[in-house]
C-alpha cells in the first residue's frame, strides 16, 4: 500500500481567477492519483490542480464485475483524500483492463509486457474506465464508468517490441496506454506507437446511468 502524500503538490499551470467569480468562491481541485499519465490527461484543461496519493487497496471485491471495481475504486480514492483535504473537489480515477472475462494488471516488466500483448493479438480487450468526483466539504460525489473496446490487430513480434519500445507502458493495465488513443483507434499524439498495434473502430459504451452518493 501506498505512503499517503504529504502534502498537494501543484500542477496544471498558476492559478487565474475566473471572471466575475470572487475569490473566496475558487475551490482547490485535487486528482487523488500518483499517475504520471493521469496528471498529463487533467493538465491539458489548463485548470491548476494539486495531487495526492490515495493508498487504498485495490483489490477487486468477491463477486464484483471489472466495471463495479473500477468506479468503486475511483470513488474510494477520492474519499481516502478527503481528510486531508477537507475543502477541496477531489477526482479520483481507475482503469481496469479485461481479456476473455479476466483482468489484466500492470506488466511491470518487459518480458510480462510481451507475454501480455502476445495473449491481446488478434483480440478484443475491455478497458473500464472509473471516475469519481467528491465535494470534500459537502461530502456529495458523483462517479461512473465508460468501457471502450479496442481490438488488437494480429502482432509480429517486431511490431511488439517497437510498441513497448517507443511506449514503455509497464505501469499500465494491459501493457496499453489508452489515454493515447482518440476515438476510432488513432493516436491523439505523435509521441505513442499505441496506433500501429491496435485496428481501427475502438468505440466506447458509457455505463447506462451515473451513481450520485
Amino acid at each position: 500500500m501506498a505512503t499517503p502524500a504529504a502534502s498537494v503538490r501543484r500542477a496544471g499551470g498558476p492559478r487565474k481567477q475566473c471572471r466575475n467569480m470572487p475569490r473566496n468562491m475558487l475551490r482547490t481541485i485535487v486528482l487523488a492519483s500518483s499517475s504520471r499519465y493521469r496528471q498529463e490527461q487533467l493538465a491539458r484543461l489548463r485548470l491548476p490542480f494539486g495531487t495526492a496519493v490515495p493508498g487504498v487497496d485495490e483489490a477487486p471485491l468477491a463477486g464484483e464485475t471489472h466495471a463495479s471495481t473500477a468506479q468503486r475504486l475511483a470513488l474510494l480514492k477520492a474519499r481516502a483524500c478527503a481528510p486531508r483535504h477537507t475543502d477541496a473537489l477531489i477526482i479520483g480515477a481507475d482503469q481496469v483492463a479485461e481479456l476473455d472475462g479476466a483482468a489484466i494488471g500492470k506488466p511491470g516488466t518487459h518480458a510480462a509486457a510481451t507475454a501480455q500483448l502476445h495473449a491481446m493479438a488478434g483480440r478484443a480487450v475491455r478497458f473500464h474506465s472509473g471516475l469519481a468526483l467528491l465535494d470534500a466539504r459537502s461530502g456529495q460525489a458523483q462517479s461512473g464508468c465508460v468501457t471502450t473496446e479496442v481490438r488488437f490487430r494480429a502482432l509480429t513480434d517486431a511490431a511488439i517490441e517497437a510498441y513497448l519500445r517507443a511506449d514503455q507502458p509497464y505501469d499500465c493495465a494491459g501493457s496499453a496506454k489508452i489515454e493515447s488513443l482518440a476515438p476510432g483507434g488513432r493516436s491523439a499524439g505523435d509521441d505513442s506507437a499505441l496506433t500501429l498495434i491496435c485496428a481501427a473502430g475502438a468505440e466506447a459504451a458509457p455505463t447506462p446511468d451515473a451513481t450520485r452518493a
